[in-house]
């Protein structure tokens, strides 16, 4: 499967315009979760012209499956720039799977505050919800088998792939 990145990105961007215009706010704070929806993120935040500094969440303490995984060794700290009580908040990510990120993602979000609303954004949303969680823009949703994941690498180039679970 050949993904361009730019061209999901671009309409990521397009979407999300449409996504603030609706809001009643020209300067939503924007939230990237670690790693990809970071760099996605970035991209956004630029192309959009936002003026609040861009937010950073880590989720590795919200997660629901230390018991699977363990613990990550290269937790990063959140940086939240500023108060999100009242605040509409983007919250970005790479590809939207289970919900359980979001969920994560979430969950550590109101612990610094209650904003006005939170929508999410994603640059892949590949269906298969463990959670009732949806994305309100994305660059493109795909279906794909159980056994199949998509993988954004990066940041310089970004790349999408699918990979085959064995």
């Amino acid at each position: 499967m050949n993904i361009n990145v730019d061209e999901l990105i671009s309409n990521l961007t397009s979407q999300t315009q449409e996504l603030i215009n609706t809001l009643g706010t020209d300067q939503p704070l924007m939230i990237g979760i670690y790693t990809g929806g970071i760099w996605i993120a970035e991209h956004l935040h630029a192309s959009l012209k936002l003026e609040k500094p861009m937010g950073i969440l880590d989720i590795s303490f919200y997660r629901d499956d230390f018991s699977q995984i363990g613990l990550n060794p290269q937790v990063k700290p959140s940086k939240i720039p500023l108060d999100i009580t009242d605040e509409h908040i983007i919250l970005v990510d790479d590809v939207l799977h289970t919900g359980r990120t979001v969920r994560a993602a979430l969950n550590e979000l109101f612990d610094y505050g209650r904003p006005a609303s939170v929508h999410l954004a994603v640059l892949i949303d590949r269906g298969e919800r463990e959670l009732p969680i949806d994305a309100q823009v994305a660059g493109k949703r795909i279906d794909l088998p159980p056994h199949q994941h998509v993988k954004l690498t990066g940041p310089k180039p970004l790349k999408l792939e699918v990979i085959t679970a064995i």
